[in-house]
């Protein structure tokens, strides 16, 4: 079996290639860089090969002229519909961050009926800071913002925001309120990985819940051979994520419930 942290690891080395750009602090900006990758990586990270989905989708709702972006949700169906949240669980960089912090020893927060109802949560801000906001901007002030990067994503902070800050002194004489509001809520959402697991993918972040609509509709990902299933449910107590049932709009795809399944019914392979 690959193990899913190797992958994690190479796949942000992957999307982080541009090493120059750590050293220089510039955002590479060539031609290859219009194109998004699947999963929540900062186009502002100096490493950054590729462009972010999620910023992508804002950028062009927040452009001078109103235009729906064909290109970025084409490319959003064909990446759900080919791994659902096996992005999530084996391809994001910030998914591995997560996933770093939560091994560190500390008490542990498990789900419950709370977190499973504040999964939900990211579906709001999914629809309001990356739908509706940058079209209210436009629509106010003829120019719209991309209110999720701008306001919200850690990501973007850890990845880009630090070391530009960095690497730059001009962009550290103009710091302000909003990169303290920022820099504030990584802290709080990086600190709360090391109790709670995943609570960014869990709660806030709308490429997960975008993904999550489409886990079993996906090509590639969990199945549960329903021969072998004695319905224990060792599986979903398991599961740290808030998932209900294996493959659920929830399921990251990790495999830890594979491990554990007594009957051997959890496997990975294409569903069709």
């Amino acid at each position: 079996m690959v193990r899913r942290g190797v992958v994690q690891l190479l796949s942000a080395l992957l999307h982080n290639a541009n090493l120059p750009g750590f050293i220089t602090g510039r955002i590479w900006q060539a031609q290859p860089k219009s194109v998004c990758v699947p999963v929540l990586n900062c186009y502002s990270c100096p490493g950054a090969l590729g462009a972010c989905p999620i910023g992508s989708l804002q950028s062009t709702l927040a452009g001078t002229a109103l235009k729906f972006p064909f290109y970025v949700v084409g490319l959003l169906l064909l990446f759900a519909l080919c791994l659902g949240r096996v992005i999530c669980g084996w391809l994001c960089p910030f998914g591995l961050v997560q996933d770093l912090l939560y091994k560190i020893p500390s008490p542990k927060l498990r789900k419950n009926a709370f977190t499973q109802k504040l999964s939900l949560l990211k579906y709001a801000v999914a629809v309001i800071f990356v739908l509706l906001l940058p079209v209210y901007f436009w629509w106010q002030d003829g120019v719209g913002a991309p209110a999720f990067c701008k306001y919200i994503c850690p990501a973007g902070t850890l990845e880009a925001g630090l070391p530009l800050l960095a690497l730059n002194a001009n962009l550290r004489d103009g710091i302000g309120l909003l990169f303290g509001w920022k820099f504030l809520l990584m802290l709080v959402i990086l600190g709360a990985c090391v109790f709670i697991y995943r609570p960014f993918c869990r709660f806030l972040c709308p490429l997960g819940a975008w993904y999550g609509l489409f886990n079993k509709l996906s090509a590639f990902g969990i199945t549960v051979d329903k021969a072998k299933c004695t319905g224990c449910n060792a599986c979903v107590r398991f599961c740290k994520m808030d998932c209900q049932k294996v493959n659920d709009r929830e399921c990251i795809n990790c495999g830890e419930c594979k491990k554990i399944c007594p009957e051997g019914a959890i496997n990975f392979k294409t569903k069709f």
